[in-house]
């Protein structure tokens, strides 16, 4: 048993190394029927046309007889062993009895930000697990850690324009060779294949590193998010499927929204991202009542924005999305792993790494959990303080409004205050109402007979007011 244990760590700890392979679909291989207008290969009566103004690489698998061949000004032909062309001599070919201009299909619309264009490569164990995993969006395109793979004897043609000046990755898999290291990358780039193979403003950088934080690295793919949405609304159609719930759920990096669940965990520094998805797959998804349920999780960043607008901080959380099924609807079933992975949390969260979680289902509202003394809140502090700073403030227009004191403020000129010498009137005492606003309606107290008001001292072009705070009486002592 002590040795079955230790194989099953070794094999948990390798599940957790395992890189991500992310595969490019299309290509423009001359034996893919897709590739021609005529939605099929060229046969030996054919005359085959490339656009002398378009770049290609194409790989020929087999050898084939044309009767005439129109080549493009620049491009390359990869030819497999064996392959390769040669003019019609004339002779019956099955399936060929009347020959047509075919003409081979523009790949430059071909997009590296297009997620409908690459496929999760599993293997071997994962993909019984990973029937239950799904990416959202963003996280579908290759992302800075992952291995990308070409398939063997295929050729393609990619635009890579970006909003980002280099795309990261782990390697790239080309013709069967693993390019794994910056130096086998630059060398390849030399060649004269890259050049006709990737095209746009983006560059390539492969640098043969994994993730180096246990709770996992963001995709990175933020920027380019317009990119990726923008393919995927028009290969859709232009717009999102409408939801059938009737709160529908946004998640990071995902273009539309969908009927399910989200929950977004705090960590700590003991979190580790492929263990705890480890532990959902075998703890709870596995369960029967949880067959048609698909999860999304990964680490993401939460940008937030002082009144939308500026932004004030990116913070890291782990976002776990719940569908069922295709993602359209909502069922019962996934609001109850919501609640399971939640009571979870509420358990064994501050074992696992998680100080906090906060779940949001489509069919109500919010609830929060956590575990020690961690707050939920995601209110920062500064939204707290601008909030009470609003209330006071309101309280203080309240205040003034039911004293009376506030009113529209004339057009007053210059104002000069009297100085400690000028002579003062003592003020009539109202211990009730507080002071009196000096700049309004301000009662000149009686004086004795013959003395002349401080008003009616003052300069016909220049106005004074009394400064309730002065005690007149010391001064005249």
């Amino acid at each position: 048993m002590k040795h079955l244990f230790f194989l099953f760590c070794v094999l948990q700890l390798f599940a957790g190394a395992i890189a991500v392979y992310k595969q490019w679909i299309p290509n423009t291989n001359f034996e893919t029927a897709s590739n021609w207008d005529e939605g099929r290969v060229p046969c030996a009566r054919d005359m085959v046309h490339f656009l002398k103004n378009k770049v290609i690489s194409v790989f020929v698998s087999s050898p084939h007889a044309l009767t005439d061949m129109y080549l493009p000004l620049n491009g390359e032909f990869v030819l497999a062993s064996g392959a390769g062309f040669t003019a019609f001599d004339g002779s019956w070919d099955p399936g060929c009895d009347s020959g047509a201009a075919v003409r081979f299909a523009d790949a430059e619309h071909h997009t590296w930000f297009d997620p409908t264009l690459w496929q999760a490569v599993s293997h071997g164990e994962e993909l019984e697990a990973n029937r239950h995993i799904f990416s959202v969006d963003e996280e579908r395109v290759p992302c800075q850690y992952d291995d990308v793979i070409f398939q063997p004897e295929t050729s393609f043609q990619i635009n890579i324009n970006s909003s980002q000046k280099v795309i990261h990755l782990r390697s790239i898999s080309l013709m069967g060779q693993e390019l794994s290291s910056p130096e086998a990358w630059a060398g390849y780039l030399q060649g004269h294949s890259a050049p006709l193979q990737f095209h746009g403003n983006g560059t390539l950088q492969v640098t043969g590193t994994r993730c180096p934080d246990k709770s996992g690295c963001a995709c990175g793919n933020a920027p380019d998010g317009h990119r990726i949405c923008s393919a995927l609304l028009r290969a859709s159609g232009g717009r999102c499927p409408v939801p059938a719930c009737q709160n529908p759920l946004q998640p990071l990096g995902h273009c539309c929204k969908v009927c399910g669940a989200t929950i977004n965990l705090d960590f700590t520094p003991d979190f580790d991202l492929q263990k705890y998805q480890d532990r959902l797959l075998q703890v709870l998804l596995s369960q029967p009542k949880y067959t048609s349920v698909r999860m999304a999780m990964s680490k993401v960043h939460n940008v937030q924005t002082f009144l939308g607008v500026i932004t004030r901080s990116s913070t890291p959380l782990i976002q776990i999305v719940l569908i069922d099924g295709a993602g359209v609807q909502l069922g019962a079933t996934v609001e109850q792993l919501a609640a399971d992975i939640m009571e979870d949390i509420t358990q064994h969260g501050e074992a696992l790494g998680i100080s906090a979680g906060r779940m949001e289902v489509s069919t109500s509202g919010t609830f929060s959990g956590q575990t020690g003394s961690h707050s939920l809140s995601r209110i920062t502090a500064g939204t707290i303080m601008g909030l009470l700073f609003g209330l006071l403030l309101l309280g203080g227009i309240l205040f003034l409004y039911r004293k009376g004191n506030l009113r529209s403020l004339p057009r007053l000129p210059v104002l000069r205050f009297p100085q400690p010498w000028d002579r003062m009137v003592e003020l009539e005492s109202d211990s009730d109402r507080g002071f009196d606003n000096p700049m309004f309606d301000v009662e000149t107290p009686s004086t004795e007979p013959g003395e002349e008001t401080l008003q009616e001292m003052a300069p016909k072009d220049q106005i004074f007011y009394i400064n309730p705070l002065y005690d007149a009486g010391k001064m005249e002592t």
